[in-house]
């Protein structure tokens, strides 16, 4: 994270720990540069979002959706945030 953002840490620390099982196995090889060494981080605060993955140096944000956002409204949800994070500039990918 860029600077020190209290409450942002705390909201990133615990969705790392509470991490999905889709997630956990992505994070596997994302991490440690296991992806054409490019560097990852996870749980990435970016405005009023957590980001799953990000690369900074490509601007790519990787968000694992899976079973758990089938329902209209979670999708409706993932919809802005996806809106949002391309009105940032970054190029997302969800899965």
């Amino acid at each position: 994270m860029r600077g020190i953002r209290i409450p942002e840490a705390r909201g990133a620390r615990r969705l790392r720990r509470a991490q999905t099982f889709a997630e956990a196995r992505l994070w596997s090889r994302l991490r440690n540069r296991g992806l054409a060494g490019h560097k990852f981080v996870r749980q990435e605060p970016i405005g009023p979002y957590f980001a799953d993955f990000v690369c900074r140096e490509r601007g790519l944000v990787v968000e694992v959706d899976g079973a758990t956002h089938s329902t209209d409204e979670e999708v409706r949800r993932d919809a802005r945030r996806t809106r949002f994070l391309e009105g940032q500039g970054t190029a997302s990918c969800a899965c």
